[in-house]
Formats: C-alpha cells, sequence, structure tokens
C-alpha cells in the first residue's frame, strides 16, 4: 500500500507511481564514474581499519616493537579516523566534495607509502594516524552522494551498494591482510593502496561535480569547537581501546583520557549548540528517523567490529590458525554479504524497511545463537551457519537503515548527517570491542575459578584423568605428576575462554533480539522524493 516503509526509494509497495520526468532519472556518466571512484576510495579506508588486525606479528617483528606497543598501529588509525568522520560534513560545504574526496585519497595514498617504507614503531604510529585522519574525509561523502545525486528510483542500486562496502570491507580485512601478509610482506599491506589511491585520486579530481564551495564559511569557521571536539572523541577512542589492556581506571592515563573526554565533551556540545556555524551539525538528531537509525547503526557497529575481533582470537588462540586460515574462514560472511546485497537492494522496494530490520537481526541473532554452543573443537564446518546467518542478516540491516537514517534528510543536511551516521557505526565498534574484551577477560576467570573449585584430591574423576596424563607422560620420559598438572591447568585455562566467549555470543544474541523490538519506534518513512539529482548536494 502507499506509504510502506519499503518504499524509501519512491515505490509504494503494490501500486506503480507515476514515472518521474526523464530528465531527473538521466544520471550523467561522469557522475556515474565519480561515484564509483568514491566508492572505491571509501572501500579502501574501511579495510584498512582491520587489514593490519591479523598482520600485527609479522609488523611487530619487523619493527622491532615491543608488545605494548604494536596495538597502537590500529589505534592511532582509529583515533584519528573518528576525529575526522563527523568534521567531513563541515570540511565538504566548505570546500566542495571534489577538493575534499581528491585530496582525501590523494593524501591517503601517500600516508599509505610512507606506512610501507616505516623503520621503527613511532614512525608507523605516525604514518598510521595520518593514514586515519585524512582517509576518514572519504567515508561520509559517499552516503551524502548517494543520497543526494541519485534519484530515489535508483535508491535500490547505491543503497546496497554502500551497505555492502561498508560491512564487507571490515569483515574481509583480517583476510585481504593475512594473505598479504603471508604470500609477500606485511609492507605490501600499505603499498596495495597506491596503485587504486591514485586512480581514484585523479578520477574524483577530474569528475565530481556534486556541488560548489563556499569558501566564505573558512571565516566562521569554529576552531575551539575542533580542538574540543578532537580532545572529546580522540580521548574516548583511546579509553575505549585501551581501557581492558591497561585495567581501565587502575591506570592514570586511562583516568586523564576519561577526563579529557569528558571535558572536550562539554565544551563541544556547548560549542555546538550555542555558534553560528558549528564545527558539527547536531540538528539533524532532530529528524526522528534519523536519530533512531543512528542507535540501529551504532548497534550493527557492536556487531560487525565485535565479530570481526571475536573470531579471529577464537580461531588463533583456541584452534591456533595462522593469518591465512583465520582470514580464509572469515570469508564465509563476506561472501554472505555479497550474494546478498542485491536480494537486500530488491527486497527494499517490495517490502517494509522495518520488516526487512526485523528479518535481518533475527538472522543475526540466529547466527550468535548457535554460537553460544561453542566448543573448543569447533571448525571451519562448525562456524559456516553461524557466518552465513550473520552475512545475510548484516545486509538485510544495513540496507534499511541506511534508507530510514538517510533517506529522508533534506539535501542541506545531508553532508553533516551522512558523518554523524558513520561516527556512530564506529563508534558503536570501539564500544563493543571495549565491553567484549573485558567480559572475555572476567568471565574467563570467574569460569575458571569455578571449575577450579571442583578440581581437588577429592574429585575421583579429576584425579583418574589426573593419573592418566601422568602415566602417558612417564611413559615417554617425561616428569610424571608435575606435567599433568600443568597439562590439566591449561586444559582448565582453555575451558574457560571458550567458556567466556560463549557467554558473549549470548549476549549479543540478546542485544540483536531487543533491536527487533527498538524497530516500533521508527516512523512509517512516506514515499516522498528526497535527495533528488541537481539538489545540490547540500545547497
Amino acid at each position: 500500500m502507499a506509504g510502506s516503509a519499503g518504499n524509501t526509494a519512491g515505490t509504494a509497495t503494490g501500486s506503480i507511481p507515476a514515472a518521474p520526468p526523464k530528465a531527473e532519472e538521466h544520471m550523467p556518466v561522469g557522475r556515474l564514474i565519480a561515484f564509483f571512484a568514491m566508492v572505491l576510495g571509501m572501500f579502501m579506508s574501511i579495510l584498512d581499519i582491520q587489514i593490519v588486525s591479523a598482520s600485527l606479528s609479522e609488523i611487530q617483528a619487523g619493527l622491532s616493537a615491543g608488545s605494548d606497543e604494536i596495538g597502537w598501529v590500529q589505534t592511532s588509525y582509529l583515533i584519528a579516523e573518528v576525529i575526522m568522520i563527523p568534521l567531513s560534513g563541515t570540511l565538504a560545504r566548505i570546500v566542495s566534495t571534489r577538493y575534499l574526496f581528491a585530496f582525501s585519497a590523494a593524501g591517503f595514498t601517500a600516508a599509505s607509502a610512507l606506512a610501507a617504507t616505516a623503520s621503527n614503531i613511532d614512525q608507523m604510529i605516525v604514518y598510521r594516524a595520518i593514514q586515519g585522519f585524512i582517509g576518514g574525509g572519504m567515508i561520509p561523502s559517499v552516503f551524502a552522494a548517494a543520497f543526494t545525486i541519485f534519484p530515489p528510483s535508483k535508491r535500490s542500486i547505491v543503497s546496497p551498494i554502500i551497505g555492502l562496502i561498508a560491512t564487507l570491507a571490515p569483515t574481509i580485512g583480517p583476510t585481504v591482510g593475512g594473505y598479504l601478509s603471508n604470500a609477500f610482506s606485511w609492507h605490501w599491506l600499505f603499498l596495495v593502496n597506491i596503485i587504486p589511491g591514485i586512480i581514484v585520486s585523479i578520477v574524483t579530481w577530474n569528475f565530481i561535480d556534486f556541488d560548489k564551495p563556499e569558501w566564505g564559511l573558512i571565516k566562521k569557521f569554529d576552531w575551539w569547537g575542533l580542538a574540543s571536539m578532537a580532545v572529546f572523541l580522540g580521548a574516548l577512542e583511546y579509553v575505549l581501546e585501551e581501557g581492558n589492556t591497561n585495567d581501565w581506571f587502575n591506570d592514570n592515563f586511562i583516568v586523564a583520557g576519561a577526563i579529557a573526554s569528558a571535558v572536550g565533551a562539554v565544551i563541544f556540545f556547548y560549542r555546538a549548540f550555542t555558534i553560528e556555524f558549528p564545527v558539527v551539525d547536531l540538528t539533524a538528531f532532530a529528524n526522528r528517523n534519523f536519530a533512531f537509525g543512528s542507535v540501529f547503526s551504532f548497534a550493527m557497529g557492536i556487531g560487525l567490529y565485535g565479530l570481526t575481533y571475536l573470531y579471529p582470537v577464537y580461531l588463533s588462540e583456541i584452534r591456533g590458525y595462522d593469518s591465512l586460515m583465520i582470514g580464509e574462514t572469515m570469508f564465509v560472511s563476506g561472501l554472505a554479504m555479497f550474494f546478498t546485497a542485491p536480494i537486500a537492494g530488491r527486497l527494499s522496494t517490495l517490502m517494509d524497511l522495518r520488516l526487512m530490520m526485523i528479518i535481518g537481526f533475527v538472522s543475526f541473532a540466529s547466527g550468535t545463537y548457535i554460537m553460544t554452543g561453542i566448543t573448543d573443537d569447533w571448525d571451519f564446518y562448525e562456524l559456516f551457519l553461524p557466518q552465513v546467518l550473520r552475512g545475510f542478516g548484516m545486509m538485510l540491516c544495513m540496507v534499511p537503515i541506511n534508507n530510514i537514517a538517510l533517506g529522508t534528510m533534506p539535501p542541506a543536511r545531508m553532508r553533516g548527517a551522512s558523518g554523524l551516521f558513520n561516527l556512530t557505526r564506529n563508534l558503536g565498534g570501539a564500544v563493543g570491542l571495549a565491553i567484549i574484551s573485558t567480559l572475555l577477560s572476567n568471565r574467563q576467570d570467574v569460569h575458571y575459578e569455578r571449575m577450579r573449585e571442583h578440581l581437588d584430591w577429592g574429585n575421583s574423576t579429576a584425579v583418574d584423568q589426573l593419573s592418566s596424563m601422568a602415566s602417558n607422560l612417564e611413559a615417554h620420559g617425561l616428569e610424571g605428576t608435575t606435567g599433568a598438572i600443568k597439562q590439566m591447568v591449561n586444559m582448565v585455562t582453555q575451558q574457560a575462554v571458550v567458556m567466556s566467549f560463549s557467554d558473549v555470543f549470548l549476549l549479543l544474541t540478546i542485544l540483536f533480539g531487543c533491536l527487533v523490538f527498538g524497530v516500533a519506534m521508527i516512523e512509517k518513512p512516506s514515499p516522498q522524493v528526497t535527495g533528488r539529482s541537481g539538489g545540490g548536494g547540500g545547497h
């Protein structure tokens, strides 16, 4: 019926609307070329968040870095990127999408080349921060372009494309990184960006014509707002990334980071609501669907980055997989997303978007529920169905969330809104990873203590198992009882780790189960035409 939420693209379910004028449906070839070049740039930027995750040990060895330093190869990128993402909307308005994207692509490419030449960990951290900050400018621009330069009738095509890239890139990051570092060397994690980066820079410079710069806004730019936002988001990202490793508020740096983030937040929000031209336009949250869409995006960030972290940790610590084997196993989710994208695009024109979201959340929750039964011998085949359900559910959620959040935003607010929308996904990932890593550690301790209480000399089963293990060791000329006790401790520790994974998967199941009921808070989008071609891209 008319007004279906599935009709964000402007097609009412069960009826055929009047065809819009041909001039509005026609897309110049140059704009199509520019858009797909932008999509490639966004893919590179998001991919580089996770491309190093499976190869940190190789980078650590190559740079002679300490175990407490190597994590900053990823953390520095994330901190810098999370600052640029919300800022990009304002920058695009001042300098235009053409200047922002072309220079971001060129800068990202140059920073990638520098990272490949790093000779010590300090250089690598600096180059990765530059790479993340500049690359962050490319991500929201693609979302804004998709919802401003394309007519709504094409949204069923472009929305799955950007949804696929936003979810597929971090998912296959460990796969790509594992293959490159195994087949070549860790340097190729960054060198692989150079040729595509040059192409993207040239194409976007020559073909982007979506909007014009507003140079006069430089005089109104809120530098204090930028500084406070950088402190607020940068310190928050640091606390979330490093908190569990540094025992949270028992560490002075974490305490200082939390205080700095709180102070920065107060100053930032004060200026955002009182300055004539704030560094980030928060009025987009007055749109109810955008606000709830951002909440769902935050939750999807938890699921997306949380599982991209959980699976490799399990496969590495419990199954003993190397980076290439982890990548090959994780690739299942990527394939599921790839094949689901066109289905999701088609369904978005045929059914209520809220129903699509419910199906997606149920699919995702089903995959994590299956994982609550995980044991230490689960392998590729046991992980296959949960990963398929995860990939299918992710795409079936992301397409309607994108459409609901951004599909009804006026073009004038689109660039700022797309930055905020992408920020919520990244912050969701950061919060999710912090909670997951803390839960894994705490629940492991709880399960270990519970099992240890039952492993005493009064437990005949435990004593028989210990005696059997000691006899086996002695038969091989090894120390019996002492060695058997060490083996028993290792077995208990491993089981505690696996049980902690089960707890986290249960928590994710509950989260996505609750999101099903949250869909009721979304207003049914009306089949209005928004973000039409020729809208100025944000004027």
